[in-house]
């Protein structure tokens, strides 16, 4: 079953991307390389709760 994420900025910390994940194929949190539009560049987002 795939569960609801929210994708956190590291820089800003502002909360911009929802998407789901499998918790079978992937238990720890995803990070992920995407466009952050309050920094205006590509960071690293971080899953949240």
């Amino acid at each position: 079953m795939r569960t609801k994420i929210t994708l956190a900025c590291t820089e800003c910390k502002q909360r911009n991307y929802n998407t789901t994940k499998d918790k079978k194929n992937h238990p720890e949190r995803m990070e992920i390389k995407k466009y952050c539009r309050f920094c205006r560049k590509h960071t690293l987002h971080r899953e949240t709760k």
